[in-house]
This record gives C-alpha cells, sequence and structure tokens, in this order.
C-alpha cells in the first residue's frame, strides 16, 4: 500500500529549511538565499522515497511581526497555518546559532534566531501535536560536545518525539530523518504524479528563481520587501519561451540600485536567472526585465492572493 500525506518545515528565519527541502526532493524546488524571510508562502516540494510521497511545505520564517507589517503577519499566518494541516511537522533550528546563544556569544541575529526557535516550541507546546521532530541543522559547523549539550535542551523541552542531526546543505542525516517521516505518513494514494516535483505555478516559480538572484547580487544594499512578478509567458513557435518580469521595489532611490552603472546588475541578475530557467524548463529561455516603483504594494490583496497569502490576518 502506498502512503502519502504533508510535512510542514517550520522555524526561525534562515534556519535552513528551504535547504532542507531541496535536500529532502532532490532537486531545487525553494530558493535560498542569506536574506532572512526569503521564503514568503506556503511552497510543496514533494519527494518520492520508496513507496511513499512526502509532499514537504516549506513554510515561511516564524518570528515576531511589527504590528504595521501587513506582509510580515501574512507570513507568519502561513507558516503556522501549513503546520496545523501536516501529517508531521519538522522543526529546523540552526544548531550553530543556537550554540553561540547559549554561550552567551551571540551576535544580535543569533538572539533573534534563539527567540524566534522559542517562539516556535511555545506554538508547538500550544498546539499538542503528534509527530514533531526537531531537526539540529549545519552540524558540520558544530563540536560533539556543544551538541550534545544542545541535544540536552531541546529533549528537556519535552516537544518533540525525536531529534535528528543534519547538515541540509551536505545531505548529511537527511536519509535518517525522511525515513522517519516515511514511517508515520498515512496509508492512501498519491497526492500529486509521482514525477512531479513541486507544486508552485510556472509563472510564480519563474519570479522566483529571478527574486533568488535579485537578492543574491543586492543581499546588503536592497530591502527585504522588494518583489518580482511574471507578466507575460509567451511560448514561441520554435518552442523557446519568453518570459516578462517586474522586479518592484518602494522606492525611486532603490531603482538604479537594481540597474547598476548602464544597466550591468540587471544584466547580471537577468542572466542567471535566465540560466536557472533554462535548467529548469528543458528549453530555451528568452528573459526581459523590468524594474518600477510600487511604494505599497504591500497593501494589495492582489499580490498576496497571487502569493496565496491571506491579506487580512
Amino acid at each position: 500500500m502506498n502512503k502519502a500525506g504533508f510535512v510542514a518545515i517550520i522555524g526561525a528565519p534562515n534556519a535552513g529549511k528551504s535547504t532542507l527541502v531541496n535536500a529532502l526532493v532532490g532537486e531545487k524546488v525553494s530558493i535560498v538565499t542569506h536574506k532572512v524571510q526569503t521564503t514568503r508562502f506556503q511552497i510543496r516540494g514533494i519527494a518520492m522515497i520508496g513507496d511513499a510521497q512526502l509532499v514537504l511545505v516549506d513554510t515561511p520564517g516564524i518570528f515576531k511581526p511589527k504590528e504595521t507589517d501587513r506582509l510580515s503577519r501574512s507570513m507568519v499566518h502561513a507558516a503556522w497555518t501549513g503546520a496545523d494541516d501536516a501529517d508531521a511537522i519538522v522543526h529546523v533550528v540552526d544548531a550553530p546559532a543556537f550554540i553561540r546563544q547559549l554561550k552567551g556569544e551571540g551576535a544580535a541575529q543569533d538572539r533573534l534566531a534563539a527567540e524566534d526557535t522559542d517562539r516556535v516550541i511555545k506554538g508547538l507546546k500550544f498546539r499538542a501535536r503528534k509527530n514533531v521532530f526537531l531537526a539540529l541543522n549545519k552540524i558540520d559547523e558544530v563540536e560533539r560536545e556543544a551538541l550534545l549539550e544542545v541535544i540536552a535542551h531541546f529533549n528537556g523541552l519535552e516537544v518533540f518525539e525525536q531529534i535528528f542531526l543534519i547538515s541540509a546543505l551536505n545531505r548529511d542525516g537527511v536519509d535518517d530523518l525522511s525515513a522517519q517521516l516515511v514511517s508515520v505518513m498515512p496509508e492512501g494514494p498519491y497526492l500529486y504524479p509521482p514525477d512531479q516535483a513541486a507544486d508552485i505555478p510556472s509563472r510564480l516559480m519563474a519570479a522566483e528563481i529571478t527574486r533568488e538572484k535579485l537578492f543574491l547580487r543586492l543581499h546588503q544594499e536592497l530591502p527585504y520587501a522588494s518583489t518580482v512578478e511574471t507578466e507575460k509567458w509567451t511560448r514561441q513557435k520554435n518552442g523557446d519561451i519568453r518570459i516578462d518580469q517586474v522586479i518592484y521595489v518602494k522606492r525611486t532611490s532603490q531603482k538604479p540600485i537594481v540597474l547598476g552603472k548602464n544597466g550591468k546588475t540587471i544584466k547580471d541578475i537577468g542572466a542567471k536567472a535566465r540560466l536557472e530557467m533554462q535548467a529548469w524548463l528543458g528549453c530555451r529561455v528568452h528573459l526581459f526585465l523590468f524594474v518600477k516603483v510600487r511604494e505599497k504594494w504591500v497593501d494589495d490583496p492582489a499580490r498576496y492572493q497571487q502569493s496565496g497569502l491571506e491579506f487580512d490576518v
């Protein structure tokens, strides 16, 4: 009998959730950048493991949003919705950052990560769910003695059925985690075709690819609230695909940052995005990028609907 179910991957921003989803699926279905809160909505990656199908819900990071930040509130709501609807939950924790904070050596970002991790723990305790697992990530960067202390800390919380030591980037421990997830999935037919790797519209995935390249290229200079939309998707007679996208920034002063001197920056972003799209789609892609200013895009209900986010939460 086949097995199939949903697994929510939750945690603080930048814990490595998207990297883990990509590792479990075996190919890239979720973008990864150095910027916190990169994932803005639920992305479903589909992993086939033996006769089981794991539908992995890569959720936005769980953090404390500002009351005035509608986008952040919607993202956190999407993360907990993904967890509440899942058959199993994997809480991903950045082990090195947590250890630095335990030792009192954490920088501001480590302290925020620890606070967000505590926030997730409280949410899990409130829900009192079964099939909740902890994945201590980036263990390749941690000494064994420090890991034992962290394991003892999380065991004492009595929230997790099992703790896994992983390096999502190197795939260390990922097979053990996936085997455990398979064991708790319900029996039933597959939820998606076995050869499908992700449940995300092509236009949205293309926009995500460009947004990843945008943030990787302008990590320090560009505010988090920038976004990318696919305006046109045209299949040409020769089989090529033309994709027209708009990069939206919130202020006029940000537009030249994205364009770069003589358009060099946007050309570089476009070239990298186009190459990845071609590998993903298996055909030649003609990508055209435009930069526009939209100051209040985060208050536009249509933008949320396109991403599957709720506007009023």
